[in-house]
């Protein structure tokens, strides 16, 4: 009876093992997450909703991407935005994110559809919202060449968008993009407040002041570079 119980208990031990391994994967990206919230939040490019909770398994909407974008690359001080506005008849003045999106429309961060509708309350995938990103960011012009190296790596690469593969290669080349074990990027995925919130993060990390270059003295019988 116990040799029976022991090789019942092993049996359960190992059907339960991958189980054990995943929540720990899942608590890690879980903190991962976390501190990636807390940063953008810190910095005010996202914030939390009137809880208090920022809830990172929601899908982004394009009003919502759009007062990201104004956020994080400050578009509102160009001069692209003392245009007339856009006239846009799915966004009244009244909308929370009117002034947001008649800036990244006057930018060329983001674009309309035919007939001036912005759909603000559409989600976007996260090839879209890549893609929108590296325009504000700015994207490489790399030759197809490099473009189909960087994205070699990644499995699902051929499911990006043609349109998408220049600011997706460009996002990857800065270390802004995670991916899951297997280097997937999922591009056709909805990009949820949690994806934004860590592509942010590491795009933050890399505006943060780098420490100064230490002076080098020179000596009197040093020659002077002209």
């Amino acid at each position: 009876m116990r040799q029976f119980l022991s090789v019942v208990s092993l049996v359960f031990l190992l059907q339960n093992l991958p189980a054990f391994q995943l929540l720990q994967v899942a608590q890690a990206t879980s903190s991962d997450s976390s501190e990636a919230i807390q940063q953008v939040v810190a910095a005010k490019w996202m914030s939390n909703s009137s809880d208090g909770k920022f809830y990172p398994e929601r899908f982004v909407s394009r009003a919502e991407l759009a007062a990201i974008m104004v956020k994080v690359f400050r578009l509102d001080k160009r001069q692209a935005i003392s245009k007339e506005n856009v006239a846009t008849p799915d966004v009244p003045s009244s909308h929370w994110a009117f002034n947001d999106i008649q800036t990244v429309l006057k930018t060329d961060i983001m674009k309309g559809y035919r007939g001036n509708l912005f759909f603000p309350n559409q989600r976007v995938t996260k090839a879209e919202a890549l893609a929108i990103f590296a325009q504000a960011y700015g994207v490489f012009q790399f030759p197809e060449d490099t473009v189909k190296e960087i994205l070699s790596s990644h499995p699902d690469a051929g499911s990006i968008p043609t349109w998408a593969r220049q600011a997706i290669a460009t996002v990857i080349s800065e270390g802004f993009l995670s991916t899951d074990a297997q280097g997937n990027i999922f591009p056709l995925r909805p990009m949820t407040r949690g994806d934004m919130a860590d592509v942010l993060s590491k795009y933050l990390q890399r505006q943060q002041k780098q420490p100064d270059t230490p002076v080098v003295p020179t000596s009197p019988d040093s020659p002077q570079l002209p």
